[in-house]
């Protein structure tokens, strides 16, 4: 069979090589956001996607350089480019309710390693296919491309730099620009449009499969109509916000008392904004603890909030102790402007767009309250779990300061997540005392620069008007332990947070989960409707 003239031109193939390259990694990128509300964004779920798409390139690589020795026919390079755009393409719409399936039957049928498992099945069948079949461009592409022995360096050279160029933009692009610009379904379907556009380019310039171009185009067509708004939270209908930064999949939803944001994890909540001005029911309320310690009563002190979120930490704070100054730090610049937006920011509250890590160790300033509210689920960046950033807080903190710190994955079992945080802690501080919220997963410590400081919450709390504040205060201090320290210890080295985290998230699945798993093991799911009916 003659090869149509554009196969003749090595800038077609170049580009080619170029595009797909640049695919390839704009998948990659789009499945990290894509998973992230179901899965977290930690580093567990990037090397997953990272294994699974370099066994999908490695297969692709494998059988694309076999086909094309065994049959160099073009047409069926760029069938595949065809078929590779469109499941891209389907992606946004399809996807969710595939990780959802995936998610459902896994969580009745196993207990450990729940996340791993689900998530690297549903990136193995969400995302392997296509990308198996852009593996297959190189060889292929080298096939036609390469006309003797003599040039054959130059070429493969050539056809690697032009695919490494094309990686490149395709991580930038995305993540700066894309992304964060038209969200993550648009990102998939500018991408698959890119391939689409070079297989269709091949057929109709060779008069060629034009049923099966005008086929691959109709299906693009109905997934970029029906899939380009899709979504991560299809379930719910009073959403006042859902979109993407650069660092979160963010949500902020709205009921009849309160506006919630969520981010990453759909069924977490980050921050809450009280319609009726009143305690917000959650952690928050308890870390109030941290600034009446520190003296927010009596005088006006300076409190930190490493984590602000929309600032629910700070309005309570700057309500209940209206002298105090307060500024905080958030990495998602984009969760600041929801914080005007939505939840009533005070403007006189300053936000540094930073890691809080970062932050303190340029800051030169000390405070009298610090809190920690930086962790999310499993997504705990252990550069603010560590001894030396515990460190770090406590040489910002003045004579008489609290550290208070929000841990959300309460665990019983021995070396757990909370217990290497409060271990790790303790190890800098002389006094810790903690307190479980009620009805939640969360864990609140304090932590004191100097003995004797968190010793002073009943006679402070004595010392307030009567209120809410105070009625709440007085079942914080009716409930806070000492803390009694171990030997578990996170440092910059060695801080396995991602894998202490899921354990805890196995745990709770078990234990919420573990009656209709034993019912779904005997009955099956004739069982489990009979369990729900």
């Amino acid at each position: 069979m003659e090869q149509p003239k554009i196969i003749k031109s090595k800038l077609y193939l170049y580009l080619t090589e170029f595009f797909a390259g640049m695919s390839v990694m704009a998948v990659e990128l789009g499945a990290s956001r894509l998973l992230a509300p179901y899965f977290s964004s930690s580093q567990i779920v990037w090397t997953i996607i990272i294994g699974t798409i370099m066994i999908a390139m490695a297969l692709g690589n494998i059988y694309g350089g076999r086909s094309a020795d065994k049959n160099p026919n073009p047409d069926r390079l760029y069938r595949r480019l065809l078929i590779a755009a469109v499941w891209i393409a389907a992606i946004p719409l399809l996807g969710k309710y595939i990780i959802l399936l995936i998610s459902g039957a896994l969580v009745l049928t196993i207990s450990n390693n729940f996340l791993i498992v689900a998530a690297f099945l549903s990136c193995m069948v969400v995302f392997v296919f296509p990308l198996f079949l852009l593996g297959t461009v190189t060889p292929s592409l080298v096939k036609y491309t390469v006309d003797s022995l003599d040039d054959s360096g130059k070429i493969v050279g050539n056809m690697g730099a032009f695919n490494t160029i094309g990686s490149i933009l395709g991580t930038f692009l995305p993540t700066f620009v894309t992304i964060p610009a038209v969200g993550t379904a648009i990102t998939f379907l500018i991408f698959s449009g890119i391939l689409l556009v070079l297989g269709l380019l091949y057929f109709i310039s060779s008069r060629r499969k034009l049923l099966l171009c005008l086929l691959c185009l109709l299906l693009f067509v109905v997934c970029s109509l029906f899939g380009h708004r899709s979504n991560f939270a299809f379930w719910k209908d009073n959403l006042l916000y859902e979109g993407e930064s650069i660092y979160n999949y963010l949500q902020v939803e709205e009921t009849d008392s309160s506006i919630i944001l969520s981010t990453n994890v759909l069924f977490g909540v980050q921050s809450i904004y009280k319609k009726d001005e009143g305690l917000s029911g959650m952690y928050y309320d308890y870390a109030l603890a941290a600034p009446l310690m520190a003296g927010a009563a009596e005088r006006p002190v300076d409190v930190l909030v490493l984590g602000m979120g929309t600032g629910t930490f700070a309005v309570q704070t700057q309500r209940y102790f209206p002298e105090s100054k307060i500024s905080g730090v958030e990495i998602d610049e984009k969760i600041t402007d929801l914080a005007g937006k939505y939840f009533a920011l005070p403007a006189d509250i300053p936000v540094t767009t930073y890691d809080g890590r970062a932050y303190l160790a340029a800051d030169d300033k000390c405070y009298d309250v610090i809190m920690v509210d930086a962790y999310q689920d499993i997504t705990i960046p252990f550069q603010m779990s560590s001894l030396e950033f515990f460190s770090l807080v406590r040489e910002h903190l003045n004579p008489g300061g609290v550290m208070v710190v929000n841990m959300n994955m309460h665990a019983l079992d021995e070396g757990n997540i909370n217990q290497y945080l409060a271990d790790t802690i303790a190890a800098v501080f002389p006094q810790i005392l903690i307190v479980d919220v009620p009805g939640s997963t969360n864990r609140e410590l304090f932590a004191a620069v100097d003995d004797g400081v968190l010793d002073s919450l009943p006679s402070r709390i004595a010392a307030l008007p009567q209120g809410e504040l105070k009625t709440m205060l007085s079942t914080v201090a009716s409930r806070v332990e000492p803390y009694v320290a171990g030997n578990y210890l996170l440092t910059d080295d060695k801080a396995p947070v991602e894998l202490l985290g899921m354990s805890v998230i196995d745990g709770l699945i078990s234990n919420e989960l573990g009656y209709y798993q034993e019912i779904f093991r005997e009955q099956g799911f004739s069982g489990l409707l009979d369990a729900f009916s």
